[in-house]
């Protein structure tokens, strides 16, 4: 399951790496362009919930490989796409899989691991998030400057089909979640705790991809840099990710999950401060650091704050907390698009921190939710 989510991140994340030569290529603009982002982001937060809800009963070792073969398929489809809607039409077939794919593993793993390895084990699942980071998507980018993103989507596919055998070979058989009531749904979607935790998860991705969709474009126009240098900063910035959710699986049980979620925050946020002061490629990659730092930590702990705070909702509140990431992802790509037409490029990061800052004021008032409403297991 790390290594599927390892290939599910390198895929969904590429797009970003990616983006100039799919602007250069295929002769579009910008803010169409990032549609790859902010369309399949809304195909995941879209189907994630109902996904989840019509897979329930389903053997979770098969769910899991067929869903990485059908990812690897369009995204082969993906690589001999004859133009952007072509190429946009199979992403979005691509995203169903993602949809299903992280929210399942982390509900399945905690029905694998004691109760008190629950959140270790949640974030050591997700810890695959930041290898796509580190390896992944500077790869990913780096093919895609000096070959073509076509060969960065082929990458993506034949990853998926050995991530679906290694799966089918080594998951246990008969691993089925309880499906969840009528009345289990009703209690995640009528709980406040749970809805203001999951706000935290949709305003920290707006936050992020008002830049981070917008990435390779800004900081080309900024700094002139190279496919070699624009992978370098991810790389760094993928470092950090490994590093700090590393060290989150580490420390998550001593430390807790809000008090976890917050911090990944703040240094998020860092970043974002950071960057409108930078001056060369170099400055921006420090810059990235402490935002990589918080990045995938800030979505491990939120899944592990959801399962801690009703393990027996966590079906769909972590189906609901993957598509309040894409929710995010795809409100942060709009808002980008429209900070681009009206104010620059430049003007992004600025964005970016105003949404940290929301971020982080919803996440204390989802702890003082948590506390002072407590959500009543049944039975």
């Amino acid at each position: 399951m790390l290594f599927g989510n390892v290939v599910i991140g390198s895929g969904v994340m590429i797009a970003t790496g990616i983006l100039n030569d799919v602007i250069a290529s295929l002769q579009v603009s910008v803010t169409r362009a990032g549609q790859l982002i902010s369309v399949s982001a809304l195909i995941v937060c879209l189907g994630a919930p109902f996904l989840a809800a019509w897979v329930a009963g389903w053997d979770r070792k098969k769910l899991l490989s067929w869903s990485l073969v059908w990812y690897g398929f369009w995204h082969a489809m993906a690589a001999v796409a004859p133009g952007f809607s072509s190429l946009l039409a199979c992403r979005m077939l691509a995203m169903l899989a993602a949809a299903i794919f992280t929210p399942q593993a982390a509900s399945c793993i905690a029905l694998l691991v004691p109760e008190h390895q629950r959140g270790r084990a949640i974030t050591f699942v997700f810890l695959g998030w930041s290898v796509a980071s580190v390896i992944g998507i500077p790869l990913g980018a780096w093919i895609g400057g000096v070959w073509g993103w076509r060969w960065s989507m082929a990458l993506i596919s034949a990853l998926s089909f050995v991530g679906a055998l290694w799966l089918w070979r080594r998951m246990p058989e008969r691993v089925v979640p309880p499906a969840l009531s009528a009345a289990a749904w009703r209690q995640t979607l009528s709980s406040r705790t749970l809805l203001v935790t999951l706000s935290v998860t949709v305003m920290s991705a707006a936050g992020q991809f008002i830049l981070f969709s917008y990435l390779a474009p800004y900081v080309t126009t900024r700094f002139s840099t190279s496919p070699a240098q624009f992978s370098a900063l991810l790389l760094g910035y993928g470092a950090m990710g490994f590093v700090g959710n590393a060290l989150l699986s580490r420390h998550i049980e001593r430390v807790g999950t809000p008090r976890a979620v917050l911090m990944a925050l703040m240094c998020i946020a860092t970043g974002m401060l950071l960057t409108p002061w930078t001056t060369s490629w170099i400055a921006m990659g420090l810059a990235l650091l402490p935002w990589g730092l918080g990045v995938f930590a800030s979505n491990s702990a939120q899944q592990a704050r959801l399962v801690v705070q009703a393990p027996w909702l966590a079906s769909a509140s972590v189906a609901l907390n993957t598509s309040a990431i894409y929710a995010g992802q795809a409100l942060g790509a709009t808002i980008g698009g429209a900070v681009i037409v009206h104010q620059g490029l430049i003007a992004l990061p600025h964005f970016s921190l105003m949404g940290m800052l929301v971020a982080m004021g919803l996440s204390a008032l989802a702890t003082r939710y948590a506390r002072l409403h407590p959500l009543p297991r049944p039975g």
